[in-house]
């Protein structure tokens, strides 16, 4: 998946998710109801997002996937750095922007319990 691919999915998350550079022109920080569920760091190459996660789910998926890293400047235990180089599914990398995105949401939301349980399936 590449980089404006991944952008236009997490806009994609609803209407109130928003995208900024708090931290600098290359770093994109993607928000949900003003919490962060992702950021790209742009200049690098391959393009890297840290994304929210379970912790167990954080290790697990480390250890499955080499592109998958504890969260780059991030606390390792609830962030993973995904590496973009080609070598994860695009359906794999959508799933966890869903988790990451659903771990920000009230813990009230619908959509929190239904985006939560689509990982669910990927594993």
């Amino acid at each position: 998946m590449n980089p404006e691919l991944l952008r236009s999915y997490c806009l994609s998350k609803g209407s109130s998710v928003t995208e900024g550079f708090p931290f600098g022109e290359n770093v994109l920080v993607f928000k949900a109801a003003g919490k962060v569920f992702a950021l790209f760091r742009l200049n690098v190459h391959p393009v890297e997002v840290n994304l929210k996660c379970d912790p167990e789910l954080a290790v697990e998926l480390r250890e499955r996937h080499a592109a998958i890293r504890p969260g780059y400047h991030m606390n390792k235990r609830h962030w993973n750095t995904v590496i973009l180089d080609g070598s994860l599914p695009s359906a794999e990398i959508r799933s966890m922007i869903d988790h990451s995105y659903g771990l920000v949401l009230p813990a009230k939301s619908n959509v929190r319990r239904k985006k939560q349980g689509s990982l669910a399936k990927v594993r």
